[in-house]
């Protein structure tokens, strides 16, 4: 899929992540955020650094990554050098989707408060940041603490792979602005009339963010609308099915995208 993928001119394939689905009680079916049904990809990914590597290997040019790492469910001194030798071992190719997850009872097996899962997640990102620049690292917070330490390799991008932040929710800028790169949101309803607020905020601090839509469906006019707001990329989910089915739903993107541009 990654060879296809880069063979018909795409800039990237991420990989989504659970560590696992807790079985509901008797009776019931698992849901998802909003209520309905969760379908049984959730619980049959693939980790997402092991295929991002497997990814990367078949090809040459195609960036690879998370979208998103849950950063909450992962000790961050061992995956600050996952991201390290996976962008080592691409070329400099990783892109690094971060996001603190919505499944409650997932969070709570990692031993992770849901309440404070956030907090967790800005100390590990910032803590990997030390690891990836210092050569003697060290941090100290509420919930990361380690004296100096070695760790290699160093990630091939500097300073470290493109952090992009995922979610929507009302302090997602506060997330972006703190510690990304990038806003990394679903497509959906007044996404796009965000954007405009996030770039004023950043020029006010003096960052460079982007934006890279997900979900996105094949639709020439949400391309267009997207290209307008200033989206620098637009990306479809690629369905958890067959050979014809992902190759189907790739050209009803490419033609949307031909379509949108006239072509």
């Amino acid at each position: 899929m990654a060879r296809l993928v880069e063979q018909r001119g795409h800039t990237a394939l991420l990989f989504t992540e659970h560590t696992h689905i807790p079985v509901p009680p008797a009776g019931q079916t698992p849901k998802d955020q909003e209520g309905g049904e969760l379908p049984p990809r959730y619980w049959h990914s693939y980790d997402p650094f092991i295929a991002s590597m497997a990814a990367g290997a078949a090809t040459t040019r195609l960036r690879v990554g998370t979208a998103i790492c849950l950063v909450p469910e992962h000790e961050p001194i061992s995956l600050a050098k996952t991201v390290a030798s996976v962008d080592n071992l691409t070329g400099g190719r990783f892109e690094f989707g971060v996001g603190a997850g919505w499944q409650r009872e997932e969070l709570r097996n990692h031993g992770v408060d849901p309440a404070r899962r956030f907090a967790v997640m800005r100390e590990r990102v910032r803590a990997m940041q030390e690891i990836w620049t210092r050569d003697e690292a060290e941090f100290h917070g509420d919930f990361v603490s380690f004296d100096p330490i070695w760790s290699w390799p160093k990630p091939a991008q500097k300073p470290y792979p493109p952090i992009l932040v995922g979610g929507a929710g009302p302090r997602v800028f506060d997330r972006v602005l703190g510690y990304g790169d990038a806003w990394l949101p679903n497509y959906g309803p007044g996404i796009l009339e965000r954007i405009p607020e996030l770039f004023r905020r950043a020029e006010e601090e003096g960052k460079d963010v982007e934006v890279i839509v997900v979900s996105v469906p094949a639709d020439p006019d949400v391309l267009e609308r997207c290209e307008k707001a200033g989206v620098a990329r637009v990306m479809p989910w690629l369905p958890s099915a067959g050979w014809d089915r992902i190759q189907r739903a790739m050209d009803a993107f490419e033609n949307a995208l031909a379509d949108m541009r006239g072509e």
